[in-house]
């Protein structure tokens, strides 16, 4: 059975439109004139528990409309969704204590308060026990590294720190569901990591299922072995990461960092030359000839160090909205 599951789920908004200047002004509230736009159009998949789901796609693709459904914060235009067998939009209090709603960029605590007054606060709401509350508190702040920061005014927080509250609040009543919104965004690579490792851990110990949101592809790839597709609302890709970094990952780098000068003519008969910035040079080479263009570099370059590298998941990502045909035809095919 799927804890969640979407059927042909439509979000459409009527957007006034309006022409620029007074003029326009004066004509649309005279005659007003309505735009329809598809935030989700006809998305249809269903996730098991314990999943952790990447959903991914560009800016304006519609995957925050679709988690503010799931979470039942916006009412759909059509379709079904069923979250833990419920209707979300009716927002039974047996749903939302079993859900839980994370925004990179939307606070949850009090800003000028300490963030555990906002703890205390969601214990009363999510009635949770004093000795669950105790024991979960602890357990997220000793794994969150926050224990010495819960007395400190959340205005006075660095942007990693109140991340890292935000979670804890979202937690403390252990909910089944998790969706995460560019829960990272903002955040520094060391940061960003560590949410990471919280994210991975939560979801082996809890078994919750999660679907994570972010235009920081690390995140998916570190963390998500399926991953979600959608572009202008609709779907366009649900599978393994790894069939589509098959398909358009054609190519590896090997990077190479040289004892001495070499004259460039020599690095160009080798393969295509991706960089060179002396010592280091990198090299763009078809899978199938890694082994061979590796064994002339070794033969010809004074070598002192040389690795050999995945290409970036953004730009595999990119190179597949770029060739949709193939996707429809191929990628969604078993």
């Amino acid at each position: 059975m799927s804890t969640i599951s979407v059927s042909h789920l439509k979000k459409y908004y009527q957007v006034l439109k309006k022409e620029p200047g007074l003029a326009g002004g004066i004509k649309s509230f005279l005659k007003r004139e309505y735009q329809e736009i598809k935030a989700v159009d006809d998305l249809s998949f269903k996730i098991k528990e314990g999943e952790l789901v990447g959903f991914i796609g560009p800016n304006g693709a519609g995957k925050t409309t679709t988690l503010k459904c799931l979470s039942g914060l916006l009412y759909p235009t059509k379709g079904q969704v069923r979250v833990l067998g419920f209707d979300p939009w009716q927002k039974k209090t047996q749903f939302l204590k079993q859900i839980s709603l994370v925004m990179g960029q939307k606070n949850q605590l009090w800003w000028d308060l300490p963030a555990i007054d906002t703890f205390s606060l969601n214990k009363e709401i999510y009635e949770i026990p004093d000795q669950e509350y105790q024991q979960t508190l602890n357990e997220l702040t000793y794994l969150l590294e926050i224990k010495d920061l819960l007395k400190t005014p959340v205005r006075k927080l660095s942007l990693g720190e109140r991340m890292k509250c935000e979670l804890v609040v979202a937690l403390l009543h252990s909910p089944k569901i998790l969706f995460l919104d560019e829960p990272t965004i903002g955040l520094d690579v060391m940061m960003q990591k560590k949410m990471r490792d919280f994210i991975r851990l939560y979801n082996e110990r809890k078994k919750a299922t999660i679907i994570l949101t972010s235009h920081y592809m690390g995140d998916v790839k570190e963390l998500c072995q399926r991953v979600i597709i959608i572009d202008q609302g609709r779907l366009v890709f649900d599978g393994k990461l790894e069939k589509i970094i098959k398909k358009y990952a054609v190519n590896k780098v090997i990077s190479v960092i040289l004892a001495k000068e070499i004259d460039y003519q020599e690095l160009d008969k080798i393969g295509k030359i991706k960089d060179f910035n002396y010592p280091k040079l990198s090299f763009v080479v078809k899978r199938g000839k890694v082994a061979t263009v590796t064994a002339k570099i070794l033969k010809n370059l004074p070598v002192t160090d040389l690795s050999i590298e995945e290409p970036a998941i953004e730009e595999v990502i990119r190179k597949l909205f770029a060739n949709k045909d193939y996707i429809d035809s191929e990628l969604n095919s078993e």
